[in-house]
């Protein structure tokens, strides 16, 4: 969340190319992130500033249970995001080995290694499925209904019969992070965005 906390703490409204060198990146680093973060519609940018939008601010203000769930929907709204997810319903044990959500964005406009860790990393931060380390898959979690608490409970669901584990020195684990209008969002060319760093 570090962008938009970045730019709360600029009273919600900063010129781009500031928010780049508070963050110590440069300004073309940050670009496709305001630019994925506007797509979402949790900001703005006109003419070179950045702005809060509603969403962004109503983001920021909540826990952090609220924080997941409103990315969930956000990114539930993504065609990328329900392109994905239709995939991993309709896969065997609803797991998707790498090679397999690898091909699958490599058909969207987002084919980049890091745009790929960057996507498992959202859909992580907002409960839309897991990674599983040992197979190198995206798992789905499968939702119960709501406890008596009024939270909603996980369960990821049961293994398939055979696992196998990644060998020494290969790449294990992306690493962990972090109510709109119904509409189909794109998926923008190129964007980098990060649950760490929206």
């Amino acid at each position: 969340m570090g962008l938009l906390v970045l730019l709360q703490a600029h009273k919600g409204s900063d010129d781009v190319a500031l928010l780049a060198d508070d963050l110590e990146l440069e300004l073309d680093e940050i670009l496709p992130a305001l630019e994925f973060a506007e797509v979402l519609g949790l900001l703005r940018v006109t003419d070179g500033r950045a702005t809060l939008t509603e969403i962004g601010q109503k983001l920021l203000a909540g826990s952090i249970s609220e924080r997941k769930a409103l990315i969930r929907d956000l990114l539930t709204q993504t065609t990328l995001f329900r392109t994905l997810l239709r995939a991993l319903q309709n896969a065997p044990d609803h797991c998707l080995p790498e090679e397999e959500y690898t091909q699958l964005l490599e058909l969207t406009s987002a084919p980049s290694e890091e745009m790929v860790q960057t996507i498992v990393n959202w859909g992580r931060y907002a409960g839309l499925f897991r990674y599983d380390s040992e197979r190198r898959a995206l798992v789905a979690i499968q939702r119960s209904p709501t406890s008596g608490s009024g939270r909603e409970r996980d369960r990821p669901p049961m293994p398939p019969a055979s696992t196998t584990s990644a060998g020494p020195g290969t790449p294990r684990a992306v690493a962990p992070s972090v109510d709109p209008v119904p509409r189909t969002v794109p998926w923008p060319a190129g964007a980098i965005l990060s649950p760490e760093n929206p």
